[in-house]
């Protein structure tokens, strides 16, 4: 029997990309949360990892945030090659 409610507040352009994608998939809203309910039973957890990025992770986040320290390539061999050096 399904009774229970959720009630949740989101920001309105995350939403509506959100249910762009699902509207692709063919999966409503409802059938979504359900099924991410689901897994979070089923795994005991969440469906995903979820952790604290490292010292260096969270530096760099805060750098190409600000714009700072970002390189921009033309194309995606160009930049796989830039970590060959």
């Amino acid at each position: 029997m399904k009774s229970a409610v959720i009630h949740a507040r989101i920001e309105p352009e995350t939403k509506r990309e959100a249910e762009d994608i699902l509207a692709k998939l063919g999966i409503t809203p409802t059938e979504a949360i359900r099924v991410f309910y689901r897994q979070i039973t089923l795994r005991k957890g969440l469906p995903f990892p979820v952790a604290v990025p490292n010292a260096r992770t969270a530096a760099t986040l805060r750098k190409s945030r600000g714009g700072q320290e970002i390189e921009a390539f033309d194309t995606l061999d160009a930049m796989f090659g830039s970590w060959e050096k």
